[in-house]
């Protein structure tokens, strides 16, 4: 998600980031590392070029700079997409402990899955979200794990 431009709102203390999409995100102050000292405070804020506007820089009134990736603006927010997103890189990096640990080969990983070598290899690539929770359930399902969906009340509301 590209950010299209990034606002100082003082008064929330507070960027409210828009989106390309035409949304608007904010994201507090309280939530930068490291946080703002007395007296100082954020002066200003762009997307960031440099990430293919993937994220944003601001500048504090001491003049130091910082850049926020625009994921820590989606996991403030609780966004929808994201948290999906989230859980399946997760699957893929649980599948990829289990699968060093297996007394498996990736051909009999694959054979046990029904599927092709090149197939497993996608699955266990954590930059591929095309892949399916499904796909990543019966991995793990073969790698003799046992997985459970856990559906309760979220900390923060957002």
């Amino acid at each position: 998600m590209k950010i299209r431009r990034v606002v100082v709102n003082k008064r929330k203390a507070q960027f409210e980031v828009v989106t390309t999409a035409g949304r608007v995100l904010p994201l507090p102050f309280s939530e930068l590392r490291p946080r703002l000292r007395p007296g100082d405070s954020v002066v200003e804020a762009h997307p960031d070029q440099e990430i293919g506007r993937e994220g944003f820089t601001f500048t504090r009134a001491s003049g130091a700079e910082d850049t926020i990736h625009v994921d820590t603006v989606l996991a403030y927010n609780r966004d929808p997409r994201f948290m999906s997103e989230l859980a399946l890189h997760q699957l893929t990096c649980k599948a990829l402990d289990r699968i060093e640990k297996a007394r498996l080969s990736r051909r009999e990983i694959a054979r046990r899955l029904g599927t092709s070598a090149a197939q497993l290899y996608r699955l266990l690539d954590p930059t591929n979200y095309a892949k399916s929770i499904d796909q990543m359930i019966c991995l793990l399902y073969v790698l003799g794990c046992e997985v459970s969906i856990a559906v309760k009340p979220r900390k923060r509301a957002a």
